[in-house]
């Protein structure tokens, strides 16, 4: 690791594309995960977001409960959600059982691991719940009003109103976790190892088996690369479609 630098070309960039079976496995898991979290995460954060926004008796005490688990570094939680998944003695089993329902294998089947994982980062979505709620109370009332005065129902005030004027913040959400979900390691680390069968090995975790596992920091910064590019195209895409769905104040 600590050698001298030796320049390579594009050597290591081959041995990524050709010789490493788990480079395409690592990125795939990492991608589903993305897919499958960024929606997830938005839709959760909005509707929290709007129900805090309503006249709810102790929303103030919910505003916190919702925000308190982003508050827990992130290997207590998985350290807690390694126990609450446990197939044999975790809780979330205990409860489906005392029901008489099966229990599922949550941690330990490649089908469920990263559905696992993704439920896990949606009960971390408290500060997207907070700047949506902030983004609502910055809503005009005299809009709503209007809205109300021209017959519209709620969701005529959600569609035409709400959404449009959240969208700068929706674009801003969605950028910040899906990159936050591309750099997916603590939790497969602590909790799976990357397992089973490699189901949860993700790129970043790859990337540092590779560096710190295995020597390999040749091989280690070409992905970082890989990931980066992957990022920066895939945030190149939101931002160009954006234009087509998000409004600004500016804009006629």
């Amino acid at each position: 690791m600590l050698s001298k630098a030796e320049f390579v070309g594009l050597k290591n960039y081959i041995t990524i594309f050709t010789e490493d079976e788990l480079f395409l496995k690592s990125v795939r898991n990492t991608l589903y995960f993305t897919v499958l979290s960024v929606p997830l995460q938005m839709i959760i954060a909005l509707g929290g977001a709007l129900l805090l926004n309503t006249q709810v008796r102790g929303k103030r005490a919910f505003r916190t409960i919702f925000y308190l688990p982003s508050l827990i570094p992130i290997v207590v939680s998985s350290v807690m959600w390694l126990w609450l998944f446990n197939s044999q003695y975790g809780l979330i089993n205990y409860l489906l059982h005392s029901v008489g329902l099966n229990r599922v294998q949550w941690i330990d089947s490649r089908h469920m691991v990263i559905p696992s994982l993704t439920i896990m980062n949606i009960w971390n979505v408290g500060n997207i719940i907070i700047i949506f709620l902030a983004g609502l109370q910055g809503i005009p009332k005299d809009l709503l009003e209007a809205v109300e005065i021209d017959g519209g129902r709620y969701w005529h005030k959600f569609r035409f109103v709400i959404i449009p004027l959240l969208s700068p913040i929706i674009l801003y959400n969605m950028i910040v976790n899906m990159i936050k979900c591309l750099q997916l390691f603590v939790e497969p680390y602590i909790m799976t190892g990357g397992g089973p069968v490699n189901s949860s090995f993700s790129f970043v975790l790859h990337i540092y088996n590779n560096a710190f596992k295995y020597g390999k920091m040749g091989v280690a910064n070409a992905m970082a690369w890989v990931l980066f590019i992957l990022t920066l195209l895939i945030s190149l895409v939101i931002f160009k479609t954006s234009c087509h769905w998000t409004y600004y104040e500016g804009d006629r």
